[in-house]
């Protein structure tokens, strides 16, 4: 019998990130959370990951596959190590940014940041996985924070550090739209090109490259979306979501799930059963 890991196969954080297809939500994550100018400085300028995006990305996808997927013990481990990183990065803005004057001191273990950060990856995998797999209902959507908030807990934040439920997530990231922290600065605009517009892909990948890109755009807050300068017009949102209708009602149902799960989806089910034929206690089976 497998080990005890936080999650098991009916938990929601499994669900969704099981599926190949949410890798996509990686950029946007990215460049959500470096439109925060403090969480920029503490978790891209102050580390490899300002020249290093797509390894940072890599790495984002090992720890949470370790928290979904893995025992107990390995998550603890990762998180362990994540934590001990994050309580050496601090400094100091060197440049205003918004609401935010030169001087300002960071640290990438501020809860404040933390959640940001969280937030933004599991926010952007909600929205792709619903955009090309299957629309979640409201109680799913509240699992699936649930789950969040026991990967912040184990990421160094408090439960009264974090929205309590769906409604209360979905406010806090709207609310961090429309309020006054967030401030796309011209380094941050750099990064949104290497990773968007000019990542190191080879030139047969191109075609690939450019749905990438379209669902990275299409799927940012046009708020954000406007603060890195990215085009977008009527005719690609078109094209965007009639590309999710066709991807819920053809692709995804097709694939077999050695194509369409994760490695550590097929080799970390916690009850032997084959991912796609996993009972939810929400609605039936999944998908």
């Amino acid at each position: 019998m497998a080990a005890a890991g936080y999650f098991n196969d009916r938990s929601l954080v499994r669900v969704v990130h099981r599926e190949r297809i949410v890798a996509l939500s990686g950029a946007r994550a990215l460049l959500m959370q470096a439109a925060h100018p403090v969480a920029f400085e503490g978790f891209f300028a102050s580390t490899a990951s300002l020249t290093e995006p797509y390894e940072r990305l890599a790495r984002t996808a090992r720890v949470l596959d370790l928290i979904g997927f893995g025992t107990i013990e390995q998550a603890d481990r990762a998180t362990r190590r994540v934590r001990a990183i994050h309580g050496r990065v601090r400094g100091e803005l060197a440049h205003s940014a918004g609401r935010f004057a030169a001087g300002t001191p960071y640290a990438a273990d501020d809860p404040e940041l933390l959640l940001w950060i969280l937030a933004c990856v599991g926010d952007s995998a909600l929205a792709v996985f619903e955009r090309y797999v299957r629309q979640l209902r409201a109680c799913e959507r509240d699992a699936y924070w649930q789950d969040y908030r026991t990967i912040g807990r184990l990421f160094g934040l408090t439960t009264s550090q974090m929205p309590v439920g769906r409604d209360g997530f979905r406010d806090y990231i709207d609310a961090m739209i429309a309020g006054g922290d967030l401030c796309v600065t011209d380094a941050a605009r750099e990064l949104a090109v290497r990773i968007v517009l000019r990542p190191p892909v080879p030139f047969a990948a191109r075609p690939l490259l450019e749905i990438a890109n379209a669902v990275t755009v299409g799927l940012l807050p046009p708020s954000i979306r406007r603060g890195y300068r990215l085009r977008w017009d009527p005719a690609s949102d078109l094209a965007l979501r009639a590309g999710g209708v066709y991807a819920r009602r053809v692709i995804m149902p097709a694939l077999p799930d050695r194509v369409r799960f994760v490695a550590a989806a097929q080799r970390g089910s916690s009850s032997g059963v084959r991912p796609s034929r996993v009972a939810s206690p929400l609605r039936g089976t999944v998908p």
